[in-house]
């Protein structure tokens, strides 16, 4: 292993990101280090560098290790660890993608099989990077996986680009059309076509939905969403209004509206819009919205006399993960996962891949360190 390596500080908004160098770790029992391939741009990154998160309320030190998506290959393993979270035998130089968070074992949610409610998720964030052992984020040379991670080996049918975003963004929609127990036949809606929103359309269409709608106001996610499944999108430059999105999708199902609604638009007036567009029954599966201090005003009425839901999904379970996984693997030929990460740039260019992000000249970055 080296004996060091480098990874991308965070130190607030009003700084740019550092490139800083740090020992690698040997991992301690139950824990392993991997050596990072490839990490995205999530749009929560985008949230924390821009300053729309109170880490501080959140429990995150500063400076952090920054990132989270990513895959790379097994480094070291501490004593104990000898298979992945499926039972497939681990070893040094196997291909993984990992849980990006890890709950405690201990709490109410933990002891109750239901891991994504453990409200100590992300606590590896506690510390700051300068803490051992330092590689705590996905943006780097290397990464530390915690006891209670779940890890799993990926397969050589699957390049890095296809995989670097399933931890995060295909298991956290898969996820939520898991809560959501979308029903063969139902029409699911989908606002956004980043991410999170392709993988969604592909989720849905094979869970059986009758009908897959997306609404998105950029030609290339669009265009991408039409290969990821969608039978029909709304391009917001064209259906200016939310009042004309809810009427199209009402005249796109007979009338009666969505039977599920899956906002990872993030903006926070995509809320009363996708509830807009429930049918009766509809369930709405709420991921998109995590910035601080944005509300909207929720009329009750609008929920229980028509019996919609709200579904509020942060993160997810480690079957969630290897269910993505074997999703992926199945369908690699149907469906052009190596499209959904645009552009691929080397750590060093962090600052402007994500000012180019953010003004949406890139869809989606990876960095490859």
């Amino acid at each position: 292993m080296a004996e060091t390596g480098r990874l991308v500080a965070f130190y607030g908004a009003d700084a740019p990101m550092r490139i800083e160098e740090f020992p690698v770790p040997e991992p301690e029992h139950g824990c392993a280090v991997v050596r990072t391939s490839l990490a995205n741009v999530c749009g929560s990154d985008l949230h924390v560098w821009r300053g729309e998160q109170d880490l501080k309320k959140m429990g995150r030190a500063l400076p952090r290790h920054m990132g989270h998506e990513m895959c790379g290959r097994i480094s070291a393993l501490g004593e104990g660890v000898t298979t992945d979270s499926a039972g497939a035998p681990l070893a040094i130089g196997d291909r993984v993608v990992s849980r990006y968070s890890h709950s405690c074992g201990r709490c109410r949610g933990c002891l109750s099989g239901r891991t994504r409610y453990c409200p100590h998720q992300g606590r590896q964030w506690a510390d700051t990077c300068h803490v051992w052992p330092h590689f705590r984020g996905s943006w780097g040379d290397y990464a530390y996986l915690f006891p209670n991670h779940a890890v799993f080996k990926v397969s050589d049918e699957l390049s890095d680009g296809m995989v670097a975003g399933i931890n995060c963004a295909f298991s956290t929609v898969m996820c939520g059309l898991d809560v959501a127990r979308v029903q063969l036949g139902e029409t699911v809606v989908v606002q956004g076509a980043g991410g999170l929103g392709i993988y969604a359309a592909a989720i849905a269409r094979e869970l059986g939905a009758g009908k897959v709608i997306v609404v998105d106001g950029v030609q290339e996610r669009l265009d991408l969403a039409a290969q990821f499944g969608a039978d029909e999108t709304i391009d917001l430059r064209e259906v200016r209004t939310p009042e004309a999105r809810v009427a199209r999708v009402k005249e796109l199902t007979d009338g009666w509206g969505a039977d599920v609604v899956v906002e990872v638009a993030g903006v926070i007036g995509a809320m009363q819009e996708g509830l807009d567009m429930c049918g009766n029954g509809g369930r709405l599966v709420e991921v998109g919205n995590i910035v601080a201090g944005v509300s909207f005003p929720l009329y009750p009425p609008h929920l229980n006399q028509r019996n919609v839901s709200i579904l509020g999904i942060g993160y997810y379970e480690p079957f969630h993960l290897k269910r993505s996984l074997d999703m992926m693997l199945r369908t690699r030929e149907k469906y052009p996962y190596e499209k959904v990460v645009s552009d691929v740039f080397p750590l060093e260019a962090v600052n402007e891949v994500l000012a180019a992000q953010d003004r949406g000249h890139i869809t989606r970055a990876a960095l490859r360190p």
